[in-house]
Formats: C-alpha cells, sequence, structure tokens
C-alpha cells in the first residue's frame, strides 16, 4: 500500500498559520500550550500571541503539568447512580402517598417530612423523579376530613397540632383542612402556651363585662359629630380627654349613628401612598418644623379675606411647641412664634420649612446662625416632606368647623387656645404603637429641652424686647416716659409691647392694635424718639364718642412725658410753715403765677 505524500511546510511560530494547519481540536490545544509547557513562554504572552484567554491558558497548562497528554482529551462522562432509586423503599412510599393525599404539596415540604420521619432529607429532585416513576400510592382517602366537618372541638384542634408535628407548613394545612391561616396560628399558639387544654372548647363571653354606653357618653359624640372631618379616632381622643374611655370602634359605631340620625355631612378624603418622611427625627428637638395656614372660612366682621395661623411643631413627639394666628404674614408675626418657642422649649437641631421669605430673611437667618440651628428646606412642590403639614390637616379637623361659626376675635382666639391645649394634650396616631404608655405629644415630649439660652442672650440676639403694660381709661399707656395710644376700647387691659429694630407694636391677644417709629438709644433698649403712629382696625370700640377733630386727636397719639410731675408735692423743708387750707388769696396768687408761666412758655414756642 502506498504512502500518500506529505507537503512540506516552512517552520514558523505564526499562530494564525499553525491554526490553519491543525487538524484536530486536540492539536490546536497542543499547540496553544506548547510555549508554556516546553520552552517556558508566560500565559499571558501567549495569550497576546494567540488572542485566547490568559485564565484558559494558564489552567490547560496546569493540567498538561499534572496528567500529561491526557489532559487535551476531553473526560467521558460517566453517569452517576440514580439517588432516587437509593432512597429507601419506605420513604419511597411516603413520597407518592403525601401526594395522593393533597396534590398542593411542594417538593421541599415532602423532603422536610421525610427528614422528620427517616431522618434523611432528599433532595427536590430525587422528590421530582420518585413522584415520576415510583411505587404506585396505599393512600384512598383523607385521613381528616374538612376542619368544619369534624363534629368535636377538640379532634378539630387535635388535627391541625398532629400535622404540624408531621412537618406539614401552616399554608398546606390551611389549604388541606380548608380553614383560614390565623386559625391554624390560633391553634399552635394555644398548644403552646396552654398544651391540652388550650384545644378544648372556650366560651367566647367576654371575661370583664363590656362598659355599658351611657347617655353622656352619646351626647358628647353627638356634640363631636357636628365636625364632619373628625374620625372614630380623634373622636375617641376627645373623649378620652374628658375621662370617657370608649374603644374606637365604638366612638366610631355611635359617630355613624349620631351623624346619620341628624343627617350630617361627612368629610371626602382621597386616599394617598403613604411615602418616607426625609425628617423623620429620632429623637426630641432633632427637627422643627414650621409653616404658614390660611383660615379662610369664618364670620369675623372686622377681617377682610383670611387669617394666618403660624405654628411651631417639634417633629419627634409632634407637640406644638408655639403657634399664633394674626391678621398679618410678615417676619416680624414669625420671629414672634420663633421668640416664644426658643424661651419656652430650648433651640432644636435644625428648623424645616418651605421656601417662604419669612423664613429667610435677614433677620431669621441671623437668628438661625447665632443660635447654631441649621435651615433645612423641603423640596420645591412636596409639601408632605414637612410635618406640619400634617398637623395643619389635624387643625382642619379639630378647628376649621369652629373658626368657621366664629364672629369675634375674642372667639377665635379662644378656639385657637381650646385646639391648641387638646391637641397636646390628645393621643396622638403617632405614638399608639409606643410600649411606655404615652400617646400624647406631651406626653412623649415630657421636660426634653433642646440647647437653652438665657432671656437676656435671646433678647440681644433677636434684637427684641418684650414688655407688658395696662392700659388706662383712655387707651393710652406709658412707656420710659413716653404715652402712646392704644385702644380706647380695651381701658385697663394689660397689652403686650414689642420692640424690634425701629418699630414698636403694641398687641392685646396677638392682635395688633397700633405700630410706632421708633429711635433706640445706645443700650437699644431706652426709647429716644417715637413718631409716625399708625392705628390698626380693630373690633373693639368704647362707649365714650370720639373727638370731633380727627386731626387734635391724631397729634395726641404719643408724646413725651417730663422724668417728674412739676406739681408734684415737695418734701417738707424745716423752717417752712405751711399755708392755711382755707388762705384763699395765697393759692390764688400761686395758680396765677403758674398760669403766667404758662402762657409766656406757649407765646414763645
Amino acid at each position: 500500500m502506498s504512502r500518500s505524500k506529505r507537503v512540506r511546510r516552512e517552520r514558523t511560530h505564526d499562530w494564525q498559520q499553525i491554526e490553519q494547519s491543525t487538524l484536530w481540536p486536540e492539536q490546536q490545544a497542543y499547540e496553544l500550550l506548547r510555549p508554556i509547557v516546553l520552552f517556558g513562554e508566560t500565559a499571558a504572552e501567549r495569550a497576546k500571541e494567540t488572542g485566547a484567554s490568559e485564565r484558559t491558558l494558564q489552567h490547560k497548562a496546569d493540567q498538561f503539568d499534572q496528567y500529561g497528554m491526557a489532559s487535551l482529551f476531553p473526560k467521558e462522562h460517566v453517569p452517576s447512580p440514580d439517588k432516587a432509586r437509593s432512597l429507601p423503599p419506605d420513604m419511597r412510599q411516603l413520597i407518592v402517598d403525601l401526594k395522593a393525599e393533597h396534590p398542593g404539596f411542594r417538593p421541599n415540604e415532602i423532603a422536610t417530612i421525610c427528614f422528620l420521619r427517616f431522618g434523611r432529607r432528599p433532595s427536590p429532585h430525587s422528590v421530582q423523579r420518585v413522584l415520576a416513576d415510583g411505587p404506585k400510592p396505599r393512600v384512598t382517602a383523607r385521613r381528616y376530613p374538612i376542619y368544619a366537618q369534624i363534629p368535636d372541638g377538640y379532634q378539630r384542634r387535635r388535627a391541625i397540632i398532629d400535622l404540624h408535628a408531621e412537618g406539614w407548613s401552616i399554608t398546606t394545612i390551611s389549604a388541606y383542612l380548608q380553614t383560614p391561616r390565623h386559625r391554624v396560628y390560633e391553634v399552635l399558639k394555644r398548644w403552646a402556651t396552654e398544651g391540652h387544654a388550650g384545644l378544648e372548647d372556650k366560651s367566647r363571653a367576654p371575661h370583664h363585662p363590656a362598659r355599658k354606653v351611657t347617655m353622656r357618653d352619646i351626647n358628647e359624640v353627638k356634640k363631636l359629630a357636628s365636625n364632619p372631618d373628625l374620625g372614630a379616632y380623634r373622636v375617641r381622643a376627645a373623649l378620652e380627654q374628658m375621662g370617657i374611655q370608649l374603644s374606637q370602634a365604638t366612638s366610631g359605631r355611635l359617630l355613624a349613628l349620631n351623624r346619620k340620625l341628624y343627617g350630617l355631612d361627612l368629610s371626602k378624603e382621597e386616599k394617598h401612598k403613604k411615602k418616607e418622611m426625609p425628617f423623620k427625627a429620632s429623637f426630641c428637638h432633632q427637627y422643627w418644623s414650621v409653616d404658614v395656614r390660611y383660615i379662610e372660612k369664618h364670620r369675623l366682621p372686622s377681617v377682610k379675606g383670611s387669617f394666618y395661623l403660624i405654628s411651631i411643631l417639634e417633629n419627634y413627639s409632634r407637640a406644638i411647641l408655639a403657634s399664633k394666628i394674626s391678621l398679618t404674614e410678615n417676619h416680624w408675626d414669625y420671629l414672634e412664634v420663633l421668640f416664644a418657642a426658643l424661651s419656652t422649649a430650648g433651640a432644636p437641631n435644625a428648623i424645616v420649612s418651605d421656601g417662604g421669605s419669612i423664613f429667610y430673611s435677614t433677620q431669621a437667618m441671623q437668628v438661625y446662625a447665632a443660635l447654631g440651628i441649621g435651615k433645612e428646606r423641603i423640596e420645591k412642590g412636596q409639601p408632605w416632606q414637612n410635618y406640619i403639614e400634617t398637623h395643619f390637616n389635624i387643625v382642619r379637623r379639630m378647628a376649621d368647623a369652629k373658626f368657621a361659626v366664629a364672629t369675634s376675635w375674642e372667639q377665635a382666639l379662644q378656639i385657637h387656645q381650646t385646639w391648641m391645649r387638646d391637641y397636646n394634650a390628645q393621643r396622638h396616631w403617632a405614638h399608639e404603637k409606643r410600649e411606655d404608655g404615652s400617646h400624647s405629644p406631651a406626653q412623649v415630649l415630657g421636660s426634653h429641652k433642646g440647647t437653652l439660652y438665657p432671656q437676656k442672650v435671646l433678647d440681644r440676639i433677636l434684637f427684641a424686647t418684650c414688655y407688658t403694660r395696662s392700659l388706662d381709661k383712655h387707651g393710652f399707656l406709658r412707656f420710659q416716659n413716653w404715652k402712646l395710644y392704644a385702644e380706647e376700647g380695651l381701658a385697663y387691659q394689660p397689652v403686650t409691647i414689642w420692640i424690634y429694630e425701629d418699630l414698636l407694636r403694641i398687641e392685646y391677644k396677638a392682635m395688633t392694635l397700633s405700630e410706632y417709629r421708633v429711635e433706640l438709644q445706645g443700650d437699644r433698649t431706652s426709647l429716644q424718639q417715637v413718631s409716625h403712629p399708625r392705628l390698626a382696625p380693630t373690633p373693639f370700640r368704647s362707649l365714650q364718642l370720639s373727638l370731633p377733630n380727627p386731626d387734635f386727636h391724631e397729634r395726641l397719639l404719643c408724646w413725651q412725658m417730663p422724668s417728674h410731675s412739676p406739681l408734684r408735692r415737695k418734701r417738707s423743708v424745716q423752717g417752712v410753715v405751711q399755708l392755711s387750707l382755707f388762705d384763699f388769696s395765697a393759692r390764688e396768687k400761686a395758680v396765677e403765677d403758674y398760669d403766667t408761666k404758662e402762657a409766656n412758655d406757649l407765646s414763645s414756642s
């Protein structure tokens, strides 16, 4: 037999030519490894020459060093023995019987039952192979009937215990016995705490007699039902504040009964998905939230349009630290509320608000910087990030219906004060799950304070000082040798004087009465000059008729008084004899001299 003549080729190290000349995969693999195993070339260098993977070359080179040329040839696959067929016959029979009794079994659940029965856990694949070609099932009927069809209560619950002891899961037991999952959990809990006694039937009657609803309870709920925005939770909190202990379900039932009986309107709200709050506090006074709310529905004849509610909320406890209703919305009103909160609760780590100008005024930013308070701002168009928006929703529920029927500013102030007291004292939904028994904002806040500063320091930082004076019968007050007019209709009533930079404001229960431009001396507390009086419209009226000349009245709104009265009685001096009471000639002479002096002063001026 003749041999075929081989074509002679030149020796080369070019991998592309070598790759074209290889006939078998094993030959190609050897050519890849030959420079590495024979000449010590690195796998990285060979990978650059051939374009093969460096890690693959290194692995094949290690295999060649260990097994030689045999590593170039693929290993024959030897099938592993069938693990399913190696399972004991009893386990194989149990697997098919379980599937026949309850087709809803999953392979891993059957494997768990086998482990509890035989101490060996087959793989889910083995269970599937046994179910595919295993023995025929011996089970032809259910071991336990449906839960509701078992007449004896003890046996019903005992079936759940037996199946769970065999390794059945809660879901499988619920599907097999056709009973809810919560009942399975309840039976297992009773078994764990009481044993066999927990499987016996028990009376469903309450152990303690239920509290009967009285006519007083129904009457109080009727009063609260007139507010269409109140829900069952807020009604329960209000009743609890009155000393009436009713559950939320009972409160809701009575609320619905009264509204249906008297035809009261219900508030319709749109449900929204709850989002994660970005300024959630983990301790007291970490964040304060502040904002202004408009009260539009009212019957105040002296107020045209809306009035404003300015509040500061402590985020952790949800307590209101300071609040005010005002006819104006400016940085003065905000600084007054901020001053009250800082004076009573200390300073927080940060204050959260929207982009309102009153929260970012020059004076406000100076206060933040001086007290080391951070200023946080919610995202534009995302009011839900401010905790006080949720608080304003509670205000709407608790107070808007009362504000809507208020007919005087004094009544609106009383509603505001009552709401603030009730809100802090009533339980809050955010604290329902607390285990320390503190469910209201006031209880959670307790005696916790922020960074406290002396009152003088706050006065210096805020450039403002607050004073209290009482009006005389003409509506004037005396302040630092100055007579200032406030309101004639509030004779003998206490008022508050606020001095801020070049402005002096007189208020009565947070309502502005009058304002003056002032110039302060070097100590920033003493008045040097008062001018430009401005009276604010108020609902207060005096029974005394006003003067017919308004110009004369305006000129007398403020004036500076001498440091002492010219007719002040002097102390008795040794050697001076007091004139007789009935010596009219001497008294007339003194009066005439005084009138002459006053006339000369007026003519010279």
